[in-house]
C-alpha cells in the first residue's frame, strides 16, 4: 500500500499528521500537488510536480495508484474513481469513502453546488477544527493498521 495525497488542498496540519504516520509505519507517501511542496527529508516521501490544469494532480493520482493504495482528498469525483479502481478514499476530515457512501456524496455535492451557484447558499465548509484532525489520525492509524495485519499473514 502506497498513500497519495491531492497536496494542493489538503491542510497542512493533515500533512503533518500523514508524514509522521508514514515515518512510523514505514508506509511510502506521495504529494501530488501543481506546485512545489515542501516535505521532510525522508526516502519514503515523495513528490510529483504535475503541470497546472484543471484536476491535472487528480489525473495523476488515478494514472499511478494502484488498488489497495489509500488516496487522502476532499475531491469527491476523485474518491469515486479511486474507489471503482480499487483504492481507499479517506477525506481531510477522517470520513472514509465507499461505494456504499460516494453515490450519495456526489448528489449533495452536486445539489450543493447547485445552491451556491444559484446564490441560495454562500461560503463553503466549515474550516477544520480538532475534532476533524483527530478523527482523520484516528482513522489513518485504523487504515493502516489493518494494512499491516493483513501483511502479517
Amino acid at each position: 500500500m502506497k498513500i497519495w495525497i491531492d497536496a494542493d488542498a489538503c491542510p497542512k496540519l493533515i500533512k503533518e499528521i500523514i508524514f509522521r504516520a508514514s515515518a512510523r509505519t514505514g508506509t511510502p507517501l506521495i504529494l501530488v500537488a501543481n506546485q512545489a511542496i515542501r516535505v521532510p527529508l525522508n526516502s519514503l516521501i515523495s513528490t510529483i510536480q504535475v503541470p497546472r490544469g484543471f484536476d491535472m494532480a487528480d489525473s495523476k493520482i488515478v494514472e499511478e495508484m494502484s488498488a489497495g493504495d489509500l488516496v487522502i482528498t476532499a475531491d469527491i469525483p476523485l474518491a469515486d474513481v479511486v474507489i471503482a479502481k480499487g483504492g481507499i478514499a479517506l477525506n481531510p476530515r477522517g470520513d472514509l469513502y465507499s461505494q456504499e457512501n460516494i453515490k450519495d456524496r456526489l448528489a449533495t455535492r452536486d445539489l450543493m453546488s447547485e445552491l451556491r451557484d444559484s446564490g441560495m447558499i454562500t461560503g463553503g465548509p466549515k474550516s477544520l477544527g480538532l475534532k476533524d484532525r483527530q478523527a482523520f489520525a484516528n482513522k489513518l492509524d485504523s487504515l493502516l493498521a489493518i494494512r499491516k495485519n493483513h501483511e502479517k499473514k
